[in-house]
């Protein structure tokens, strides 16, 4: 019987991982290779001369409207810079100048932007722009949505003519999907807003919803009811890519009929069928490879290949260390082998915790992570993460080197061991059989 060795995507680099005899390689799963547009303006222009449920933006607008232009944050992939030129060009065609344009980072809860960033993001200097605080008590309250989860948005957005959002429909953990009103709300909510709508995934049965039916998510439908809370009209522009990160299509319009079509996109690109649950699930963090918080991703979109009781290895790349991400700031009173055989009780009980340095935001991390110790045993090499906070975090076992983990996996499964390996985790989501 051979070994095999398989490698995962690093930056720019790979790790190389070499598997022992009898274990078998079930499978490498790739994103669908589907080539990137040549031109991404060309594509962003294209897809704004036939909008999907909705007019064109030189159609919708007129001299002198206040436009509030949200564009997603560094923590996402969306080549802003190559889709914003055709928006505006699309607006002139319609009287309105950048001068109208307020341009707004939708960072939820991540660190906000600097102008610098803003500027190499948007690909160019001298546009308005303001930074957004989901603390701010300048926020607007819509109402209370169905679901009793009150909403408070951004004074500029709730406050425009028109919104504009720029963003990316990539798999997300609890949204089903990115992008559409996604980018808003959570994107320039409030603090409030953003931890009661989060904590209605925290249920066994939603806890992960990567790439699930969007009709079968409370969070996903809270948000867009939320969107729709809005007095001035929203227009989408949501690009789709692949894992080399380049523009495959770009849907504009209406942000529930544009981004389901988008949607639907996304899923052929990263939905993969696998042939079963596996012993052993391999995962890279890439491409959401900024920091932890977006790194562990790779862990929420794969974890359904493993099986109970099984072992799950990460890679997290995290160039920016560990992110604003709550639940690494304080050591938990309890360790690794009481919270896992605890988990189940504290469980139904996270939705109501409170713990110093953690956000109330972060209550849905916890309950997956619990979760997630009750489904298999976390591995993770994450070098750019301090060992301090890799103490704060027993959720995982942290290694200091890739091949480790693999050591550590076959001390459980000394035999045989079925493997499935997912290189661009931070993206890749797997299909089951029925």
């Amino acid at each position: 019987m051979s070994s095999y060795k398989v490698t995962l995507p690093w930056g720019a680099e790979q790790n190389e991982l070499e598997l022992p005899e009898g274990w078998h390689l079930a499978g490498i799963l790739e994103p669908a290779n589907r080539p990137g547009v040549p031109d991404a303006q060309a594509e962003t222009a294209r897809s704004l001369g036939v909008p999907t449920g909705s007019a064109r933006l030189s159609e919708r607008v007129k001299a002198g409207m206040r436009i509030a232009l949200v564009i997603d944050d560094g923590s996402r992939p969306t080549p802003v810079a190559r889709l914003l030129p055709p928006v505006l060009e699309e607006l002139r065609r319609g009287g309105v100048t950048p001068e109208d344009v307020t341009v707004i980072p939708a960072v939820g809860v991540h660190r906000g932007m600097t102008a610098g960033e803003v500027a190499q993001r948007t690909g160019m200097e001298g546009l308005k722009w303001e930074s957004q605080d989901p603390d701010s008590p300048s926020l607007v309250f819509l109402g209370t949505s169905s679901r009793s989860v009150p909403v408070t948005v951004n004074r500029t957005v709730a406050e425009a003519d028109l919104v504009i959002s720029i963003g990316c429909i990539e798999p997300h953990i609890i949204a089903s999907f990115g992008g559409g009103y996604k980018n808003l709300f959570p994107g320039v909510a409030g603090r409030a807003w953003i931890a009661k709508n989060h904590a209605l995934n925290c249920r066994p049965d939603t806890f992960n919803m990567v790439g699930q039916p969007i009709e079968k998510n409370p969070m996903r439908l809270d948000l867009e009811e939320a969107g729709r809370m809005l007095k001035p009209p929203v227009f989408i522009v949501n690009a789709v890519l692949n894992s080399a990160l380049e523009v495959v299509a770009v849907v504009c319009g209406d942000p529930i009929e544009a981004h389901r079509a988008g949607a639907r996109i996304s899923a052929e690109v990263y939905g993969v069928q696998v042939p079963g649950q596996a012993d052993v699930v391999i995962t890279a963090s890439h491409p959401m490879d900024q920091d932890l918080r977006q790194g562990v991703k790779a862990v929420a979109n794969t974890i359904r290949a493993v099986k109970r009781g099984g072992v799950m290895f990460t890679t997290v790349r995290a160039d920016e260390g560990v992110g604003v991400f709550g639940l690494a700031n304080r050591k938990l009173p309890l360790g690794r082998s009481a919270l896992k055989a605890l988990a189940p009780v504290l469980l139904p009980l996270v939705p109501r915790v409170k713990l110093q340095g953690m956000g109330e935001e972060d209550k849905f991390f916890l309950y997956f992570a619990l979760q997630s110790m009750v489904q298999c045993q976390l591995l993770m090499y994450g070098p750019t993460i301090p060992v301090e906070t890799q103490a704060n975090l027993p959720f995982a076992s942290f290694v200091n080197r890739p091949q480790e983990a693999i050591e550590i996996a076959r001390r459980k499964f000394p035999g045989k061991a079925e493997v499935l390996v997912f290189p661009h985790g931070g993206m890749t989501y797997p299909i089951l059989p029925g």
